[in-house]
Order: structure tokens, then sequence, then C-alpha cells
């Protein structure tokens, strides 16, 4: 039997790499999985507007200004002082430990980046646990199938990966529910 697992990631990408910056999991039982990696690269997060404003704020950290090797001009970086700050080995263990004893089946919003960012925390496709989906199942294909219908709004915490988990199981619970009801008609 499946265990449903709701996630999401945050990310720099830059068309060939995706670099993962956090992680958040909810399990179906309630359970919660938070993880801040300590290995991306913070220039290039600090150099990326969209994240500052919209990823870093829910992130502690301290910013300031580093020199440029090449140019030694001053260039912005920072420095993650977040309580859930691990390596990716500590996160890729963390992941083994809570879904551990179960046949997790992965849920994502706009997951294809996620899911490569999870993925990557163990290697290759093919280094994946035996009992690890090689898929993750897109809420956005739930939404598609109830005709894009209007879809509840995340009232705080978008862009910090285990709010919009935890809102990935409201839109999930919402949506099959509207499909289950549509089947009875």
């Amino acid at each position: 039997m499946t265990t449903k697992y709701h996630y999401d990631c945050e990310f720099l990408e830059d068309g060939k790499t995706i670099d993962l910056i956090s992680i958040g999991i909810v399990c179906e039982d309630g359970r919660e999985f938070y993880a801040v990696s300590s290995g991306f690269d913070t220039q290039a997060v600090a150099a990326n507007w969209w994240l500052m404003k919209n990823v870093m704020p829910s992130i502690e950290h301290i910013e300031f200004l580093n020199a440029n090797p090449v140019t030694g001009m001053p260039v912005k970086d920072f420095l993650v002082t977040d309580k859930a700050t691990m390596t990716r080995k500590r996160i890729r263990d963390g992941i083994l430990d809570f879904v551990d004893g179960t046949t997790p089946e992965f849920w994502n919003w706009y997951g294809a980046y996620d899911h490569v960012a999870l993925c990557q925390l163990f290697g290759k496709m093919i280094d994946l646990p035996s009992h690890f989906p090689m898929f993750s199942c897109d809420i956005k294909m739930l939404h598609k199938a109830a005709g894009y219908c209007e879809m509840p709004k995340q009232p705080a915490g978008l862009h910090n990966a285990l709010a919009d988990a935890k809102f990935n199981v409201v839109r999930y619970e919402y949506l099959t529910k509207l499909l289950s009801l549509e089947k009875q008609r």
C-alpha cells in the first residue's frame, strides 16, 4: 500500500541545472519534514531578484557584500542561518527516515523541476531507493481533469517549501472531492 507525501521544493534554476534551496514534505498522516540545503550557490541566489524577493524572506540568513574573485568588485552574498539547514546528505537521509516503512507516492503542484530536485538528492534517477517512484504525481493534472476550476488561494507562506507542501494537501483534497462529486452525478 502506498502512502501519499505532498511536497514542494524551492530552487535556483538556470536552464541547465536545478540547485535545491529548500524542501518541505507533508505525509498524509500529518507528519512534516522541512530542510534548507547548506549546499546551494548563495551568490547566484543573491543575484536573482525573484528568489530574494519571494523565497529568501522565509529562510533565515544574513546578507553581506563579498569581493568577486575575478574583478575584486563587491557582489551580494549571504550566509544561511536557518535552524533547518542541512547538508544534502542529511536531507537525503532525513527523507529516507521520514518515509521509512512506506511505499511513497509523491504529489506536487507544477512539480517537474521539484521532482528532479528531489531525485538529485540521491544522485541519478537510477540511484533512487527501489521503493521510490521515478515520477511524482502532479496535482495540476487533477486541476485539468476538473476543467481548470477556480482553486482555493494560499493564504500565507507562498514560496516557503513547507507552507507550499501543506497547501498542496489543500489543493489535492479540494480537487479529489470535486472530482468525486462530479463522478457521482
